[in-house]
């Protein structure tokens, strides 16, 4: 590719033995949660996709990994992790990673993809709304427990899960122009949760679950992790508030349609599923 970056299956114990390195590196030496060497074998046997980002001097620099199975009595994949080196990330892997990804499972019959991400995480909105068009319908508190990830610390491991149907118009629109529209008339739109600034860090607002707009808006620091490192308490006021507004708008038959990143915020715009196209 024109990256330089060469997407591959891994196909040798020392390929795979590289990518639990990777995880470590990016989650922490000894994280309990990762995936070892057969396991990432085994998944490739069973309809799975394993397979690492490489550059040209042959270097491991990003991977994926995902299982397929059913879900709900439909075939669907899970991908479980994804992982970039910090000096390869703003370049568009990531979302290579993914295609890749799309493309691998819809040759196996696969048209639903599901995975999780943390809703405080900006990177993580902007690249799986925006470029690669998701949809979030549901929300689960403390998914994993208490990990021993140093990125996972303080403020528990609640999660969106991404519903990625990958042969919508909505995705295939976002996946032919490498981006979405900016989400047009949003000043009118009331915030569920907003954001208070002025100080060295934004801080949430007091939650609002009494609207019954078709759409509302939930703000989100731009960048949870130097919250997080500044201010442990202030991190988790911020998770508390948008699990209170997710947690009560999803089960009131709204899902996340998109999201707008900003410098100090980000803003989700929460969507009544009968008006959702």
């Amino acid at each position: 590719m024109s990256d330089g970056y060469t997407i591959r299956p891994f196909a040798t114990i020392d390929e795979y033995r590289d990518c639990v390195a990777l995880q470590e590196a990016t989650w922490g030496v000894g994280f309990s949660e990762r995936v070892a060497p057969a396991i990432l074998k085994v998944s490739q046997i069973l309809g799975g996709v394993s397979a690492g980002a490489y550059d040209v001097e042959g270097r491991l620099v990003g991977f994926i990994f995902g299982m397929t199975g059913l879900r709900d009595g439909a075939l669907v994949h899970w991908s479980d992790m994804l992982a970039v080196i910090p000096e390869a990330r703003d370049a568009g892997l990531g979302r290579r990673l993914k295609l890749y990804q799309r493309e691998e499972v819809l040759g196996r019959g696969v048209e639903i993809m599901h995975w999780t991400f943390d809703p405080l995480q900006s990177r993580n909105a902007h690249l799986n709304f925006f470029k690669l068009g998701i949809v979030v319908r549901e929300y689960q508190a403390d998914m994993y427990g208490q990990t021993d990830s140093p990125l996972h610390r303080g403020i528990g491991t609640d999660r969106f899960i991404a519903s990625w149907l990958l042969r919508s118009d909505r995705v295939r629109a976002r996946l032919e122009t490498g981006q979405a529209e900016v989400v047009k008339g949003l000043d009118d739109v009331p915030f569920a949760l907003g954001a208070e600034l002025g100080g060295r860090h934004p801080r949430p607002a007091t939650p609002d679950v009494a609207l019954g707009n078709d759409r509302v808006r939930v703000a989100i620091p731009s960048d949870i992790g130097s919250i997080m490192d500044d201010d442990m308490q202030l991190a988790l006021e911020w998770r508390i508030a948008t699990r209170t507004v997710f947690r009560h708008y999803l089960r009131s038959g709204y899902e996340v349609r998109d999201f707008v990143r900003g410098v100090d915020t980000s803003q989700y715009v929460v969507v009544r599923e009968a008006d959702a196209q």
